[in-house]
């Protein structure tokens, strides 16, 4: 367990009353709004930042006033929480962050403070647990999750469409969608997935309620597409977000 030392030249204690008698003892400290970041226009070397317990909830490199260097978190109660390697202010590099008994648990990849690559959970064990693609801070469908025995898991849902055909009678062709599984954890979009990446300029979310959604395509004056693109977004076993994807035929080329 780390203690905030008396005797170190540069002392900022920061009082975290705001936190005081929320959450756990083991909560990650959420730096942004837990400690108080002081302009400095020429420091070189490591200031520290503590709690109301006295204990160093981050420490932070310096090269002439600027973040250069390895950043460190804790948890409020002492322990190692994470790691942050910057470069003239922007984080780069691989972060790593550690489960309060200090087994790493993620890897995430950063390039000019954005995340982009291969970020890696592992399990207390040791083992792997799963693996993320992102593309410049975008998450792509990239992702591998395993069992706790190291078997791949493979038990991902389907998108399953229902249609009903009203274009003769009201000009409306109406799309259903759920999961295979009818897990209600997801929410579904229009729009399309391109190069992998799920770029939200590309796709709107759909009302979904209760694991369903529901589009309306109507009958227009103009030349409309063949096809249509919908994406559901849903929370794994493993607590990680997937992407799934799929392009539905269209009975009519005026549908909008």
């Amino acid at each position: 367990m780390k203690i905030f030392p008396a005797t170190i030249t540069i002392i900022l204690i920061v009082t975290l009353a705001a936190c005081s008698g929320k959450g756990g003892a083991n909560k990650p400290v959420t730096t942004d709004n837990d400690t108080v970041m002081v302009p400095d226009t020429g420091f070189t070397g490591i200031k520290q930042y503590a709690g109301s317990n006295n204990l160093v909830v981050k420490e932070v490199t310096f090269k002439n006033g600027i973040r250069e260097g390895l950043t460190k978190t804790y948890y409020r109660t002492g322990e190692l929480y994470q790691t942050f390697w910057y470069e003239n202010g922007l984080r780069q590099d691989t972060s790593h962050y550690y489960f309060t008994e200090g087994q790493l648990f993620r890897k995430t990849p950063y390039v000019n403070d954005t995340i982009h690559g291969i970020q890696i959970q592992y399990y207390r064990t040791g083992k792997l647990r799963a693996k993320l693609g992102f593309d410049k801070g975008r998450r792509t469908t990239y992702i591998e999750e395993y069992l706790g025995d190291g078997n791949l898991y493979r038990d991902y849902p389907e998108i399953v469409v229902n249609t009903t055909d009203e274009y003769d009678s009201k000009g409306v062709y109406r799309i259903g969608l759920e999961l295979s599984d009818g897990n209600i954890n997801v929410k579904f979009h229009q729009g399309e997935i391109r190069n992998d990446v799920i770029d939200t300029t590309l796709i709107r979310p759909l009302n979904t309620v209760k694991g369903k959604a529901q589009l309306d395509l109507r009958k227009s004056d103009a030349p409309g597409q063949n096809q249509i693109g919908v994406v559901a977004e849903m929370v794994t076993p493993f607590r990680n977000r997937h992407f799934i994807y799929k392009e539905i035929d269209l009975p009519y080329n005026d549908l909008k």
